[in-house]
Parts: C-alpha cells; structure tokens; sequence
C-alpha cells in the first residue's frame, strides 16, 4: 500500500485522508501550529502526525491542501527540508490548493531540477463523503508525464482524478479550472453574503422582504442561497485569499469584482471573530429564507 502525506487536517485534507486510510493507505501529516480541531479532525481521519522530516521520508506522494494564502510558503518549507535532508525522497510535490496559476507555477519551480516531481492539482467539489467524491483535476509540466500517470494510479484508493493532458497543457492549467469553477460556487456565496448584509444596512424589514421576493421570483437561487451562506461563515477566511487569486488571474477591470468579495469575506472574518452582528444578519437571513422556503411547499 502507498504512504501518502496530506497537510493538513482541515475539512477537505482530513476527510480525502479518512477515504485513503479506509483503503488502506498510511496516511502521515503535520500539524505544528495547527488548532485543536485540526488535531481532532486528524485523529478521527487516522492520520498520523509526524515532524516535517519523518514525513518527507516515509511518504511517497506528498498532497499539499492548506488555505491559498499557505501554498507557497508551505512548498517552501518542504523544498528547503528536502534540500537538507539525506533520507530517501517522495516521488512528487502535489499543490492541491485554489491559488492562481503563476502562484502555481512559483511553487513548481521551487522543484525544478530536483528528483522530485511536481503536480498542479485542482480539487473541485465538496469533501469526500458517503457515496461523493470531489474530482483531482491534475497536469504537469511537458516531459513529466510518467509522474502524472503514476498519480493517476493513486484511483485505486478512492480518489477521483482527471488528467489534463494534450496540446498546450502543463503547469497552471488546473488552478485555472479550479479557479473558473471558484468564479461559479465561491463568488456566488460573496454576491449572497453582500446582498444580504445591504439589504439589512437598509433595514431589517428590506431584509425580510428581499428574502420573501427570492422565494416567489427565485426558488431555486434562494435555495442555494439557505445551502452555501452558511457553509461559507466559518470559510470567510480561506475565500479571501482565493478571491484574491481570482482577481489576479482575470486581471483587467473585471478584477474587481473578485477584489470587492474579498473585502466581503474580510467583513464576515472580522464578524465572526469579533462582535458577531454581521454574522448574526446573514444566519438571521437564512433563518428566514427557511421559513419562506417551507411556507411555500
């Protein structure tokens, strides 16, 4: 069976390492300066948590899912211990991390020229879960291919990967899938969160009534709405730095957009670490998109 390292235990790390474990994988991670519940997720995925040089040593694969704005200080670290270290080395570098493309490609230089490989991978979808499994979009650089066809293998202990491979295809290319995707599920979430939190500047019964007009003339975005909002409170922030990315990637005067969503999920980080009333008016707003929801059936 492989050993695989996953770093770290957040929601997708932890539970993409539980689906290894359950197939039979030795699954290692780090977890210095990680909170409580990163060592609890950790311990209830079956991780084994290890110092940074016993992981580069036991572990063929190494898959790096840490927030954005981690990703290349992370690969740094990992690139500086290799450079140290005399014990044997894994076969490649995996960023699975929503950073943009020439973030990717920085952090795939790092490993140039070394023994070990580097694959951009792009995690679309949810966790693992029962009966669901996120897709690894994964490519590398021209003349690697035998390092993505081996990752490709890792399918046989439940992931699911894609490869993108053909004319023009290397590094960079699934961040940038990731991120199209990103446009899509996170930003939806940053145009709910600013919606309703304007609504509520206005005043509360604006509030009540934009929830009640989403109900007749929008079912099925509102519905989305009840789903995503509250999922994407205690992400706020990780989508900053995605956001961030995303605004780097699409360039130009459309930049902006994703600029004001981070400025959107700044807000709601702050709320959630501080007095709460911004997180109260988006749970408050769910709260009655439910009840709208179910008056409706």
């Amino acid at each position: 069976m492989s050993s695989i390292a996953v770093v770290s235990a957040g929601a997708m790390g932890s539970a993409i390492a539980k689906r290894l474990v359950h197939a039979g994988c030795t699954v290692y991670t780090n977890l210095d300066g990680r909170s409580p519940a990163a060592h609890q997720r950790a311990l209830e995925a079956g991780m084994i948590n290890v110092p940074i040089e016993t992981l580069l040593s036991k572990s063929n694969w190494i898959l790096s899912i840490v927030p954005p704005g981690e990703a290349f200080a992370f690969a740094q670290k990992i690139r500086t211990v290799l450079s140290a270290s005399p014990l044997a080395l894994p076969r490649a570098f995996v960023d699975c991390n929503a950073v943009n493309p020439e973030t990717v490609r920085r952090i795939g230089g790092l490993f140039r020229g070394t023994p070990v490989g580097f694959i951009d991978a792009g995690i679309v979808g949810t966790p693992p879960r029962e009966g669901w499994d996120p897709t690894f979009y994964a490519c590398t650089e021209p003349g690697s291919e035998q390092v993505l066809e081996e990752f490709a293998a890792l399918s046989q202990y439940g992931l699911k990967i894609s490869l993108l491979k053909g004319a023009g295809a290397g590094i960079g290319d699934a961040s940038s899938l990731k991120l199209c995707e990103s446009m899509m599920k996170k930003g939806s979430i940053g145009l709910f969160m600013t919606m309703m939190l304007t609504a509520h500047r206005s005043s509360p019964a604006t509030a009540d009534a934009l929830m009640k007009e989403l109900s007749i003339s929008q079912p099925a975005l509102m519905s989305r709405l009840i789903q995503t909002v509250p999922e994407g409170i205690p992400k706020a922030y990780r989508f900053v730095a995605e956001m961030e990315g995303l605004a780097e990637f699409v360039g130009g005067g459309e930049a902006d957009v994703f600029k004001g969503f981070a400025r959107v999920f700044e807000r709601v980080t702050g709320s959630l670490e501080g007095d709460g009333v911004d997180v109260e008016t988006l749970r408050s707003g769910v709260e009655k998109a439910l009840e709208l929801q179910g008056t409706s059936k």
